[in-house]
């Protein structure tokens, strides 16, 4: 009895080396890439019941996660938010220059004459948008998120209140200054326009900013903000426009 378990043994044995063999020519043999199912599920099956290291396919090669890149932006959304990176100043320069352009055209074709247009008019708004508003948007923006980074309810009034008391009454008096500049008028009659027009403005302005600013510095980030600002100013320079085209001090 103890011959025959001697035996058994020994074929069970050279069995296992037959097998093992078997699946080592095999994939020795095989062409690089090339081994179909019903060979390779033999090679696997006969590996596992030994205590050799499994085999793996050759097609199979080890490779590394990497982290997904974020999907390229798209659209006329995607181009603009990209120019923003790459040229934030001209970006948001043009951008004002284009909205300024549009609301003199509408304010001149609803408040003054729509029979008639006036086309150096509204160059003088594409201008003050592209040279003085613009940049002046982008550094007054920048400056406030860093001198006032937070975003709860004190900090944004505080900002409004910046905005109402030194940007608007700078930036306003700059404007109406370089309309009369451009329109040929002294500096006397600058003055006289700046007593005239400049305090109806702010008071107006205060009367329709502060929701328009809230709105930017609570829930707008700061790069898209002098974009959000050109757009509430749209309606503003539909107004800010005609008052800066009115006559002179003195004449009907």
């Amino acid at each position: 009895m103890c011959t025959n378990s001697i035996v058994n043994i020994s074929k069970r044995c050279h069995r296992r080396l037959t097998e093992t063999r078997f699946s080592c020519d095999a994939i020795a043999s095989a062409e690089p890439f090339i081994v179909n199912k019903q060979q390779w599920r033999s090679i696997t099956n006969s590996a596992s019941t030994t205590k050799y290291p499994k085999f793996y396919p050759p097609s199979h090669s080890h490779t590394f996660s990497t982290a997904s890149s974020p999907p390229p932006r798209k659209g006329f959304l995607g181009w603009y938010l990209s120019k923003l990176d790459s040229h934030p100043l001209v970006t948001k320069s043009v951008t004002s220059s284009i909205i300024y352009a549009a609301a003199d055209f509408t304010s001149q074709k609803m408040i003054a004459s729509p029979s008639s247009y006036d086309l150096i008019r509204t160059l003088r708004m594409a201008g003050f948008g592209l040279l003085i508003l613009g940049p002046s948007q982008h550094q007054w923006f920048n400056f406030l998120s860093k001198f006032l980074p937070k975003r709860d309810a004190g900090t944004t009034l505080k900002k409004i209140l910046m905005g109402q008391t030194i940007f608007g009454p700078v930036i306003n008096s700059i404007f109406f200054s370089y309309s009369a500049v451009l329109q040929g008028e002294s500096g006397g009659e600058i003055v006289a326009r700046l007593k005239r027009d400049l305090l109806p403005t702010l008071i107006n302005g205060v009367l329709y900013w502060p929701t328009c600013d809230f709105i930017t510095f609570k829930f707008v980030p700061v790069h898209l903000q002098p974009l959000v600002n050109s757009l509430f100013a749209y309606i503003w320079t539909i107004y800010l426009t005609h008052m800066a085209n009115l006559k002179k001090v003195g004449k009907d």
